[in-house]
């Protein structure tokens, strides 16, 4: 009984620890390869911003693609392949930054998999408030969602 109670116990603790693996990975990779464009926190001088920040990106893919497979499958995919028709955010978002370039040579599907895993997990924040001013035209049922205006 001890035996197979100890089993389990280790059992739990390596799936514990390759689930900490991969959320620390995907935070490291993110680091490397996301941050310099998109921050993970509101940012204190909006005209420095290359992108639309990670919580508010998140928060669309969300509104979109609710569970974690498809959610993780979209941003591989548009990472690689970033085309307007495909885009979730609110289209003066598009205006203000242009269409995300293409991530292919600089991230790996594995590696694209494993950031977005832990984007999922992590953003929006629990709590996070938008900030948005605006009515998000065309996103009626965003009011309470809308991504910081510019």
């Amino acid at each position: 009984m001890k035996l197979k109670s100890t089993w389990i116990a280790l059992m739990m603790l390596g799936t514990f620890g390759t689930t900490l693996q991969a959320s620390s990975t995907g935070a490291s990779l993110f680091e490397a390869k996301c941050s310099m464009c998109h921050m993970t926190t509101h940012p204190t001088d909006k005209s420095t911003m290359l992108a639309p920040p990670v919580m508010g990106v998140m928060r669309h893919v969300k509104m979109r693609y609710p569970d974690k497979q498809s959610a993780v499958a979209f941003v591989s995919a548009y990472a690689l392949n970033p085309q307007a028709s495909k885009a979730v955010c609110m289209p003066q978002k598009i205006q203000r930054f242009g269409l995300m370039p293409s991530q292919q040579g600089n991230v790996t599907q594995e590696e694209l998999e494993q950031i977005a895993s832990w984007m999922y997990d992590n953003f929006p924040p629990k709590g996070f408030q938008s900030r948005g001013r605006g009515k998000g035209q065309g996103h009626g049922e965003m009011k309470q969602h809308q991504m910081w205006q510019q």
